[in-house]
């Protein structure tokens, strides 16, 4: 076979090293703003290097929050899909790179027969017949459409490595999210149930007024709604605490019962984040590398597509041995081989089937490119929102702050002139419920303030960088010997 091995492996070098058919890619252009909108006023960290770092959450200084954050990678489950959707996409690339090559198979037959009667053959009656042949197939990749297609499963198999880190960045900050939620939760808890108590000792205290007659049964009463109304409200939030808290269990891969966090209040303090001039943004977040790699896949597709204009070639060849005698079957003078079938196959009329896949790649490819640069777009505006966010919600807690201490001042006063029998007990329960509703506001708020700084790690791509792709040689994994032996070995278990 040595005579045909030869300019086959002559044949796979040069279709390797020639030209395809179809554009070759470039990056869409878009625009970048030279600064952020709403930077101004912004603290951020210094140097920025330090959010190369992509365990970003330490910023937040919280042992609990790290302690979730390490169990995103090997607990949840949709990371863990995205991760064989990857392979998958590695196996694709195998697949389309294996074409270049020719395929080979061997057949052994045997055949017992009797010819018809009137036949001229050379031994009459019953006969045997044994063979066995070795085949080789090709179809060299001459005007690149193959090539093409390869590109475009590699860019496919880094797109769904793009993927892969989306997803895992998502789950990050949703379990971030989640966390800092439930501890707002749980300070909003212990106020309404330090108000609880309050408002019991000043129940008791009408009580006493009631008996000493100083005081009206409609205050006792006012004061039992208002003290029920509150514990409801209490009991109420805890709803919404273990609703969060069985999120973040199927977040890191567990089921709702397996986790319990501890109630504790809201004490994290707002980091400083380390910001990316708007220039880098495009290699720092990974949905806009899985945009661009997708209009790179589009981009192939045009090629492959342009490929199908061209002829077709398809070479074949075998080598074999046929005997009417098992024990000669094996001798030089039962050998036969041919060369062929070769076929050019020029396509002529298709009733414009090939246009219409032209014209769809093409199609496919702007329409991509427009998503890749709404996702640039989309980008810019959540850095900006939660920049405005962290910016505007940090000067409405100093309002509101004052807000807080100007309600409880009110309650001290209203509080003292009911007792001098100069106001309703009415008026003070207005004052009440407004202080509380202050700081409750105020809770909100630093919790919203928190998110929003999650939010924004999230939108810079939280130390996330395009290096982090798998290259093209990467992209398609790694190719081990035994992939090339006719039976499978070592075949992985579905488990």
């Amino acid at each position: 076979m040595k005579f045909i091995l030869s300019p086959l492996y002559l044949l796979i070098t040069a279709q390797l090293t020639a030209c395809a058919v179809g554009p070759d890619y470039e990056i869409p252009k878009s625009v970048i703003p030279d600064t952020y909108k709403e930077l101004a006023g912004f603290k951020q960290a210094e140097p920025a290097e330090a959010f190369s770092n992509d365990q970003w959450w330490e910023l937040f200084k919280d042992e609990q929050l790290n302690a979730l954050e390490a169990q995103v990678n090997t607990g949840n489950q949709s990371i863990a899909q995205a991760e064989s959707q990857y392979k998958m996409s590695q196996s694709m690339v195998q697949s389309a790179t294996s074409a270049y090559f020719p395929t080979s198979s061997a057949t052994a037959t045997t055949n017992r027969f009797k010819a018809a009667s009137g036949q001229s053959v050379a031994v009459s009656g019953v006969r045997n017949l044994f063979g066995g042949v070795v085949s080789v197939a090709w179809a060299p990749d001459i005007f690149g459409g193959l090539r093409r297609q390869t590109e475009s499963s590699i860019a496919t198999a880094q797109s769904r490595a793009a993927t892969l880190h989306a997803l895992r960045l998502t789950s990050q900050a949703t379990v971030a999210q989640n966390y800092f939620q439930i501890r707002t939760l749980d300070t909003q808890i212990k106020l309404l149930n330090d108000t609880v108590a309050t408002y019991q000792k000043t129940l008791t205290i009408i009580q006493n007024r009631y008996e000493a007659g100083i005081a009206a049964k409609s205050d006792i009463v006012e004061a039992q709604t208002q003290l029920e109304s509150t514990r409801a409200q209490a009991i109420n939030l805890t709803i919404q605490r273990a609703q969060l808290e069985h999120a973040i269990a199927v977040l890191i891969g567990k089921a709702p019962k397996e986790l319990s966090i501890a109630e504790s209040p809201l004490t994290t303090a707002i980091p400083a984040i380390p910001m990316t001039i708007p220039s880098q943004l495009l290699e720092r977040r990974p949905d806009i590398a899985i945009a661009e790699r997708t209009v790179a896949a589009s981009n192939a597709q045009i090629g492959v597509a342009k490929a199908a204009y061209f002829p077709n070639l398809n070479l074949a060849a075998s080598d074999g041995q046929q005997s009417t005698l098992l024990s000669t079957v094996a001798n030089q003078s039962a050998r036969y081989w041919a060369l062929g079938p070769a076929a050019l196959a020029i396509p002529i009329f298709d009733g414009g089937a090939r246009s219409a896949v032209l014209q769809s790649a093409i199609d496919t490819y702007d329409a991509s490119v427009a998503g890749y640069r709404q996702a640039i777009l989309t980008s810019f505006q959540q850095i900006e929102d939660n920049l405005a966010a962290l910016r505007i919600l940090d000067a409405e807690i100093k309002v509101q702050t004052q807000a807080v201490s100007a309600a409880n001042e009110a309650v001290k006063l209203t509080t003292n002139q009911y007792e001098a029998g100069t106001v309703s007990y009415l008026n003070v329960m207005v004052n009440q419920v407004t202080a509380l509703n202050n700081e409750i506001t105020a809770v909100n708020l630093q919790g919203q303030r928190l998110s929003a700084a999650v939010l924004l790690i999230k939108a810079l791509g939280g130390g996330w960088h395009k290096t982090d792709l798998p290259t093209k040689d990467q992209a398609g994994g790694s190719i081990k010997w035994q992939q090339f032996l006719p039976i499978p070995l070592n075949v992985p278990s579905k488990d």
